[in-house]
């Protein structure tokens, strides 16, 4: 058994989700959305972002991170601004020890619902059946769920490629 955790970055709000993964079994563990005072300036948020992502990767003990890259949008400065926050999600599991992956949006949904072009609706409903009894409160925790469960998939077709490897 593994435990993974997946984080859908943001400024305002950060979505994370830890997940155990055993062979093809998966079971949600925690979740949850980290959100920032918008009032506050960038730097103190973004060490708000750290200290709590922080203490949640040492009060679960993943083994592994994945991380949602994020899509540059119209807005430069919020692009920035979510760029800041991706920084904070990159670098926080990487100071703590962890390997950290990172997956597009399009193949996060891919993994989870099988189409790249699923809706926040369609991926909440599979997060939802792939990790029964799991309660989603906000869109970015069942997205930082679907980062793990992509995370867990794309390690299980990692680790086949590399068992034929070895038996070739």
């Amino acid at each position: 058994m593994i435990r993974l955790m997946g984080i859908d970055p943001g400024l305002r709000f950060m979505g994370w989700g830890i997940i155990d993964v055993d062979g093809n079994r998966l079971k949600h563990v925690a979740s949850g959305v980290i959100a920032t005072d918008g009032q506050e300036s960038v730097p103190l948020r973004l060490c708000e972002l750290h200290g709590k992502l922080q203490n949640l990767i040492r009060e679960y003990a993943p083994a592994e991170a994945a991380v949602e890259e994020t899509y540059v949008n119209r807005n430069g400065s919020s692009t920035l601004k979510l760029g800041y926050a991706r920084g904070v999600a990159l670098l926080t599991p990487a100071y703590e020890g962890l390997p950290v992956a990172e997956y597009g949006a399009m193949t996060v949904k891919k993994s989870v619902v099988g189409t790249g072009s699923a809706t926040k609706e369609q991926v909440t409903m599979m997060v939802k059946r792939l990790l029964p009894g799991v309660a989603i409160h906000k869109a970015d925790a069942s997205d930082a769920l679907a980062v793990a469960i992509c995370h867990a998939h794309h390690r299980a077709s990692a680790a086949h490629v590399a068992v034929g490897r070895r038996m070739a």
